[in-house]
């Protein structure tokens, strides 16, 4: 590895990404595309909307979503991802295939100990 750690701007990474629901809103506005607030919502039923609406905020100030607010009444708000957004698709993709493999290699060892 050729990151020099003093150098490393790994935690500059997790402070965008790092939020219980930031993974999960960002895999369902790639899969989905625009999405309102009430779809995110009904979509991750375990989010309160005042968490959802923080989680948002936080990574609109990032550039990695963008709010709309169609001017109709009620308020229209959709979220999407931006182009710079776009570029954490690799990143969640890694890190599900990762996480996929650490819960099996967590199974795998749990069955050997109780052999």
């Amino acid at each position: 590895m050729n990151i020099e750690p003093t150098l490393c701007r790994v935690e500059d990474a997790l402070s965008i990404l790092v939020g219980k629901w930031k993974p999960i809103i960002l895999l369902y506005l790639l899969k989905n595309g625009t999405q309102r607030f009430s779809e995110l919502k009904r979509s991750i039923p375990g989010v309160t909307q005042k968490v959802l609406t923080k989680q948002l905020r936080e990574l609109e100030e990032e550039d990695i979503i963008e709010r709309v607010v169609h001017p109709q009444v009620p308020p229209k708000v959709e979220y999407s991802i931006t182009e710079y957004g776009m570029s954490l698709q690799p990143i969640l993709e890694a890190m599900h295939e990762w996480g996929t493999k650490h819960t099996l290699h967590k199974q795998q060892k749990m069955n050997k100990e109780s052999i």
